[in-house]
């Protein structure tokens, strides 16, 4: 009763004092009562007496008003005795006191402050001159502060006569706050306050010390904040801590946020936070949300879950007492009820009405929230459930029963109100046991009915496309497929909250929700009725029809219950914007599986209807007007091409289900893919990939798989080429105003060529100014012209640019461009018959595109395009005929096994030989197209007679000497220099040669695509003259090591030689180990047959590759021997079937052996002439001379090419 009774006796400082001691307002000092005025006299005195700082005439001013205002006051007087007393002295014996103390272990019993007391602490004060006022005071002091220290942390409560005496409570804070403003070294004002919280009325001298001292405010509030409990209403010191605060905030409640921050930051004493929200008085007060509620939202559903734990444990700890008025925890639930309470409508009665009159009173009560509370009612509603979600706490009856008038209360159709009742439905569905009576469930279904008819006035109405509508929907089909989960994601994400929802809890909104309100059949029906999203992006947030429906094909609740999905989807897909909205592919996919897929094997035909090709055509026939493109954005031509191309892989993945089923979905037809700018939409998604999310990947996923001929990688660089910084700043230098040319007038500068050559440059000039897509209206005319450009006289530069031309409309509509090329290229005489080939004749037959006039093949930018197309539409066929296959294969062997039932193998084996069939096919055609190639590389008779007679390979000159090219009885040196004398008059800068090497580029990549090509057609082989351009031209062509012991192998003498010719020019190209071991075994199979060939076949197979047996040895010096040992064996085998003939044959034998025993004799020191000199015959002679004879004399020539060319690299 002593403490209540002091504090009635005593009066805190007001604000308005503490403002006017703070800033010093003499005026406002003046103003003060003398209570008021009596608590502030030890600054004041101090103020008066002390020599000041400030030496300003207003100051001197203001001391004098303040000495007149302290000279009425009789309590001056013994302050003024106070401050006269001699402190160093009394410092240095309170720090003797201290050293002693702390040496006794803090014991009290010898004091140097203050002799043996006669009386009690009240008497010996009240007796007591100044300095020992002083002494008293401060020995108490210090003795309660060395406790503190010495109390690890445990709250106690001295017992001071001193502090606790009424009388003299205005004389011990006047002792008080001269001590701590005279010794602040000794007293630290933060121990001082923390030692003051241990006695009573501290909270009163806290005040009183920090008034006088108000600079001091800051520092003492966040040290005793620091020092304070985690929980502070769970112990009384706590609990004396946040009142003493609470009190200091009062005095200045300008910084009462300031210590509530600090309060946060430091995660102590809770409480003080809540009950300084509770006190502040906003100057303007805020009508959406009170500051208790913002304060309290702030905390729990903050980023930092620190703070989150830390009130959560407060609120939870808090509701393990017993209900106290003076508890912080219990006067915030009541002021949050009352703020509840007061945006409830008026005309809701607090209990739901008795059956008789329900309708009427219900319908009467509804009259709504008001506009103004909206906001209010959803902050408190979000509130309530981070409290009751988050920091566990658990509504009492009152509480629960208004929660539930205000969740379903009605408000007005705004987007606030369509937040509140999304906040409310989803508040039923977290905490359902705010629902505990018959008549409360009542009014839930009443409400939740209101809101289902309410929902497309209140969308309208409100303007937004997310309404709660959707959610209702949403949450009916996770219900009906019991996916419980998702909708405690679907509350937790429209909360804002991390809720713990146990799925058992929902089993009564289940029952509600399935039985009573929404039926499968209903949410099926209604689902279809909702107006489609416009202009759906990622912009739009929340629940939208989309994720309805999505929910709905998952469940294939339109195909169980007949109802047609497609116009919807149809719609919606059309109705899209960038960026584009994440459920828009799950949507597609899901949508393409319900068409594809039966929803049972009871009943197959149970599927959607797929998008008609028409709805798809009108998409895509707008992009060519102008208008068009405003009509369908990007984004939904974009989607309507992904579900395309994924809609027919996964028809081709499932053939095999379907066929079980007897079920064949109908694919889309080649016309309608024809008429898609795949690669144009494509391209456009590359520089739209942030906004189109992971839409540009999965069309590039299903191009490499559906239309590998769209992703070469050679047009991947050409577009870098097209689209890249170079040409952006050459169209940016591109004035506006430039001519434009038509595309009459580009077609007839192409028919007046050449004279109009100038004029046909300049038009093409600028149009590789213009972007690919600024191209598209040029390219008929561009293509048709092209034959035009095969007449002789065309300046090249035309060609060349026409290529870069075609090369960047290649980058946006190819497959058109294919096709019009081809048909352009026909040779005249087909023209005349206007035969014009389609894409799928050429799908099916690639080689078409070479089927061209022959003047192409001598037209270096020409072929270039036409390399292109070939290597495209191979591509497209493999990928043509694998979907043929693909298509027809399971439904074929399903009709095999059901007509030969009971044999057993049978239906495999259809599957197997169309495979083969298949790859036969392929293989076919590309090594008719190799083969093709090469023949093209061949010289004509005409360039033969103009390039000379021994350029059978323009590459020859480059190489050296050509293995195989000696002629009878010649030598090296004379050969290679009769090439070199031979070189055309325009150099090796040919259209021929131009043509040879991008064949070359073409057949390298495709040996390297498929190894297989190269093996196949070299086993077909083809014209000698041709190993030289191939071997240097082609660098992949080294894998033929591989595979020519095999060829070797083979029965057929050409293939055989075709190998060693082949191989002589591989060893001269690449001097490897591998090479080398093959080589050996050629030789090895030359001496071989040597043994088993007849005569006919001998001169047959060993004339045309003696003279490989030249470049073995230049290739590999070590060869020497095995090969000058074959060649006497080839001799001496010739040499004894014309023994018995009239012929000078032993003379050679001799030269023989002597050629491969002393090879250098053969040719004289220094260079000069051979010793041995080959009798010189005429052509005639070897004409008619035997077989044998011939063959022999062969031998000997390929001995002298041996010898020669390695006397001739060393």
């Amino acid at each position: 009763m002593l403490i209540q009774q002091t504090s009635r006796n005593t009066s805190f400082v007001s604000s308005y004092a503490f403002e006017a001691m703070q800033k010093v307002d003499v005026a406002r000092l003046a103003a003060l009562s003398d209570p008021e005025l009596r608590l502030l006299l030890p600054c004041l005195v101090r103020m008066a007496l002390c020599a000041p700082a400030d030496q300003s005439q207003s100051w001197a001013q203001d001391k004098k008003l303040i000495l007149r205002l302290l000279s009425g006051v009789e309590a001056v007087n013994s302050i003024v005795a106070l401050l006269s007393v001699d402190f160093h002295a009394l410092e240095q014996d309170a720090r003797k006191e201290q050293q002693l103390r702390h040496k006794a272990g803090g014991s009290n019993g010898e004091s140097i402050l203050v002799s043996q007391l006669q009386h009690g602490l009240t008497l010996e004060f009240e007796h007591s001159d100044p300095l020992r006022r002083l002494r008293l005071t401060l020995s108490e002091l210090l003795a309660i502060m060395n406790k503190v220290v010495d109390s690890n942390g445990e709250f106690f409560l001295k017992s001071s006569e001193l502090f606790e005496s009424p009388v003299y409570l205005d004389e011990v804070a006047d002792v008080l706050c001269i001590l701590q403003a005279e010794l602040p070294s000794l007293l630290p004002i933060v121990d001082v306050a923390e030692a003051l919280l241990h006695v009573r009325n501290g909270d009163w001298f806290l005040c009183l010390l920090v008034a006088n001292v108000p600079d001091s405010f800051n520092e003492v509030c966040r040290g005793l904040i620091k020092n304070g409990e985690r929980q502070d209403e769970e112990s009384v010191g706590g609990r004396r801590r946040t009142e003493a605060l609470r009190q200091l905030c009062q005095m200045n409640p300008s910084q009462a946020l300031n210590i509530r921050a600090m309060v946060v930051e430091e995660c102590h004493l809770p409480g003080l936070g809540v009950a300084l929200t509770l006190d502040y008085r906003p100057d303007t007060a805020d009508e959406a949300v009170s500051p208790l509620v913002s304060y309290v939202s702030g905390l729990l559903l903050g980023t930092n879950s620190k703070v989150r734990t830390w009130f959560s444990m407060f609120i939870r700890n808090g509701q393990q007492r017993k209900r106290e008025s003076s508890s912080v925890l219990w006067q915030m639930r009541r002021q949050l009820l009352l703020e509840l309470v007061a945006i409830l409508p008026r005309s809701r009665s607090t209990h739901v009405p008795n059956d008789g009159n329900m309708e009427e009173e219900v319908s009467s009560g509804y009259s709504g929230l008001r506009e103004e509370h909206v906001v209010k009612a959803s902050a408190l509603l979000r509130l309530y459930c981070a409290l009751m979600g988050i920091a566990g706490l658990r509504p009492t009856d009152e509480e629960a029963e208004q929660l539930l008038q205000l969740m379903t209360s009605r408000p007005p159709a705004t987007p606030a109100g369509v937040r509140f009742v999304s906040l409310s439905f989803c508040k039923l569905l977290a905490f359902p046991t705010l629902v505990s009576t018959p008549e409360q469930e009542q009014l839930m279904v009443m409400w939740l009915s209101w809101m289902i008819k309410e929902e497309e006035y209140f969308e309208s109405a409100a303007g937004v496309s997310a309404s709660f509508g959707e959610m209702l929907l949403l949450v009916a089909m996770y219900f009906h497929s019991n996916q419980l989960s998702s909708i405690i994601e679907l509350v937790c994400s429209t909360l804002g909250m991390k809720i713990a929802i146990k799925p058992s809890s929902l089993s009564k909104m289940k029952t509600i929700f399935t039985q009573e309100i929404f039926t499968e059949q209903v949410v099926t029906a209604h689902a279809v009725r909702v107006a489609v999203t416009n202009n759906l992006s990622a912009n739009i947030t929340g629940f939208l029809p989309i994720h309805c429906i999505y929910q709905l094909l998952r469940s294939r609740s339109f195909t169980k219950h007949k109802v047609s999905i497609k116009d919807w989807i149809y719609r919606q897909l059309c109705e899209t914007n960038t960026p584009i909205h994440t459920q828009l592919i799950p949507l597609i996919d899901v949508y393409i599986n319900s068409i594809l897929t039966p929803a049972s094997k009871a009943n197959p035909e149970a599927t959607n209807q797929p998008i008609t090709e028409q709805e798809i055509l009108n998409v895509f026939q707008s992009s060519g007007s102008r208008g068009g493109r405003q009509r369908y954005s990007i984004t939904t031509q974009l989607l309507i091409l992904y579900y395309i191309l994924s809609y027919e892989e996964n028809l081709l993945a499932s053939t095999k289900q379907l066929a079980l089923m007897q079920r064949k979905p109908k694919s889309y037809s080649a016309a309608l893919m024809d008429q898609i700018p795949i690669k144009y939409l494509v391209t456009q998604a590359q520089g739209l990939q942030q906004e189109l999310g992971g839409l540009h990947s999965a069309l590039l996923r299903l191009l490499a798989t559906n239309y590998p001929h769209l992703c070469l990688v050679e047009d991947w660089v050409c577009e870098e080429e097209v689209t890249g910084t170079l040409p952006l700043l050459r169209r940016m230098m591109l004035p506006s105003n430039t001519c434009r040319y038509t595309q009459s007038q580009l077609h007839q500068a192409f028919l007046k060529l050449p004279s109009s050559s100038p004029r046909l440059m300049r038009i093409l000039e600028h149009l590789t100014l213009l972007s690919p897509g600024d191209l598209i209206p040029y390219a008929e005319a561009l293509t048709a012209s092209m034959a035009l450009l095969l007449e002789p006289a065309v300046p090249r530069r035309i060609l060349q640019t026409l290529n870069k031309l075609w090369m960047g409309l290649n980058t946006v509509m190819p497959r058109r461009l294919w096709v019009m090329t081809v048909n352009a290229l026909q040779p005249s005489a087909k023209l005349l018959r206007q035969q014009q080939y389609t894409q799928n004749d050429l799908m099916v037959d690639p080689l078409i595109v070479l089927r061209c006039d022959q003047r192409v093949y001598r037209c270096p930018p020409l072929m270039d395009i036409v390399l292109h197309m070939l290597n495209g539409y191979l591509l497209a066929s493999k990928a043509y005929l694998h979907c043929h296959l693909k298509e027809t294969a399971d439904f074929d062997r399903q009709s095999q096994t059901v007509s030969n039932l009971g044999v057993p193998g049978q239906p495999d084996t259809p599957e197997v030989t169309r495979e083969e069939l298949k790859n036969a096919l392929l293989s076919a055609q590309d090594s008719a197209a190799v083969q093709i190639l090469l023949e093209v590389c061949l010289p004509t008779s005409e360039e033969q007679q103009q390039l000379g007679a021994n350029t059978e390979s323009l590459l020859s000159s480059i190489r050296g000497p050509v293995p195989g090219k000696s002629k009878r009885g010649s030598l090296g040196p004379r050969a290679r220099g009769g090439v070199e004398d031979a070189e055309p008059e325009g150099g090796l800068l040919s259209d021929l040669r131009e043509v040879q090497c991008l064949i070359c580029c073409l057949l390298h990549q495709m040996f390297i695509a498929d190894p297989n090509i190269a093996k196949l057609v070299h086993f077909q082989g083809y014209p000698q003259a041709l190993l030289p351009l191939t071997v240097a031209g082609i660098p992949s062509i080294h894998i033929c090591l591989d595979f020519i012991p095999e060829l070797l192998a083979q029965p057929q003498l050409e293939k055989q030689i075709f190998a060693i010719q082949l191989l002589s020019y591989l060893c001269t190209q690449y001097a490897l180990p591998k090479s080398l071991s093959v080589a050996r075994l050629a030789i090895s199979v030359m001496g071989t047959l040597l043994t088993v060939l007849t005569r006919a076949k001998r001169f047959s197979f060993f004339m045309p590759i003696l003279p490989c047996l030249v470049a073995f040895c230049q290739a590999f010096p070590p060869l020497y021997d095995e090969v000058a040992g074959l060649l006497v064996q080839v001799g001496q085998v010739c040499a004894s079937d014309v023994a018995t003939k009239a012929r000078d044959v032993d003379p050679l034998i001799a030269r023989l052996q002597y050629l491969k025993e002393k090879p250098q004799g053969a040719v004289a020191p220094g260079g000069g002439s051979s010793k041995l000199t080959l009798p010189q015959r005429t052509a005639e002679e070897h004409g008619g001379a035997d077989p044998d004879v011939q063959l022999c004399y062969c031998v000997e020539a390929t001995f002298m090419d041996i010898i020669s060319a390695t006397l001739h690299g060393l």
